[in-house]
């Protein structure tokens, strides 16, 4: 990635919440993944970060989970990425492009 460049990038999450502190860090986890990108399903979101935003989203959510128990997968699927991705069914997602008007 180029200093500057925005690409997108997926971010999954896996949280175990048998206990009230997983439910917990689920929450946390969420609520962060919601101030970088838009939601797609309920553990993936879109992000169009920069790489020190890619970078402060990622050192964000490793100290919020517990990694003996939960996961992160990241995918940095670069800018060209409406050739890569391919939605089929309910949700269509927003072009995280366009303006937002509300």
């Amino acid at each position: 990635m180029e200093v500057g460049e925005i690409i997108l990038v997926v971010i999954t999450y896996d949280v175990n919440t048998e206990t009230s502190a997983g439910k917990q860090r689920l929450r946390k986890v969420a609520k962060q993944c919601i101030n970088y990108g838009q939601r797609v399903q309920n553990s993936v979101f879109e992000c169009n970060l920069d790489n020190a935003k890619a970078i402060e989203v990622k050192n964000i959510l490793c100290n919020i989970i517990d990694p003996k128990t939960d996961s992160l997968r990241f995918y940095y699927l670069g800018n060209n990425y409406k050739n890569k991705v391919e939605h089929i069914g309910a949700k269509p997602t927003l072009d995280l492009e366009s303006p937002l008007i509300i």
